[in-house]
């Protein structure tokens, strides 16, 4: 017969594997659990990580809409102002060049003007032929053979400088006649303090000494430059209003530096003795 004290010792050992089979079965379904939530886990941080990433992607992006979006162009560039220019005369753009700078055929002691007869009004200019013979006689030549006739006006700054820039018959900023001429008249009595002043002429260049060619830039309003581009001419009373017009209807980046909203086209240039 079992006695009392065993029955209790068996309860007590019964009662104890109960115990650690619970244990067990709760440590199985623990880690059964604890492995799934780090499945899980690791899928999230998965998905985070190229979430994240590509955040970073479009937050670039959103940056980027934003920084155009916060730049506050002037009112003739935000609301593109109405033409103030006629329609380019019929006639193609002539692609001749030359190897070498033309011969000196102007009369250095005479003096020449030149007229740009634009889209915007006709741009009249005295030339400096005693202080910039080569250039003079450079744009008397191209001008006789038609060089400039139907070209753009390719670039006109508002913002720091204030140039329209024409020359250039492929109307990109990097053509020219095939040649350089030298710099010249850079110690003109006009350029003080580093200053171009309003009504100047002046030849542009690729920033190396010498590097002239067919492009120049009129001068609107005074613009600070070194004096490393050659000043050839002076823009007549009505040929500086017919610049302000032009650049009253601003530019197209909205940036201040870019091709003008103005349909500025030469219809034709001329050179001549006066």
């Amino acid at each position: 017969m079992v006695s009392q004290e065993q029955r209790r010792r068996q309860l007590a050992r019964e009662k104890f594997l109960r115990q650690q089979q619970r244990r067990t079965s709760a440590r199985r379904k623990a880690r059964t659990r604890n492995a799934a939530i780090a499945s899980v886990l690791g899928v999230i941080l998965i998905g985070s990580v190229a979430l994240y990433t590509t955040g970073v992607v479009l937050k670039d992006d959103d940056d980027k809409t934003n920084a155009n979006a916060e730049v506050t162009p002037s009112p003739s560039a935000s609301k593109k102002a109405e033409d103030p220019c006629d329609k380019p005369a019929e006639g193609k753009v002539k692609t001749q060049t030359w190897k070498k700078e033309p011969a000196m055929t102007i009369d250095k002691s005479a003096k020449y003007a030149m007229k740009l007869s634009t889209t915007c009004g006709d741009i009249g200019i005295d030339l400096k032929t005693a202080a910039a013979p080569h250039t003079v006689n450079s744009f008397s030549f191209l001008a006789g053979k038609g060089f400039f006739d139907h070209t753009p006006c390719h670039r006109l700054t508002t913002n720091g400088i204030f140039v329209l820039q024409c020359g250039d018959p492929t109307g990109q900023g990097n053509g020219g006649p095939g040649y350089n001429i030298p710099d010249e008249n850079l110690k003109d009595k006009s350029l003080k303090k580093n200053t171009y002043p309003a009504g100047t002429i002046a030849m542009a260049n690729t920033g190396q000494p010498n590097s002239g060619g067919s492009q120049f830039f009129l001068v609107y309003q005074d613009s600070p430059l070194p004096p490393s581009y050659t000043p050839f001419g002076t823009i007549s009373e009505d040929g500086m209003a017919v610049l302000k017009k032009i650049a009253a209807a601003g530019e197209s980046t909205g940036a201040g530096d870019g091709a003008p909203n103005a349909t500025v086209v030469i219809d034709k240039a001329t050179v001549t003795e006066s």
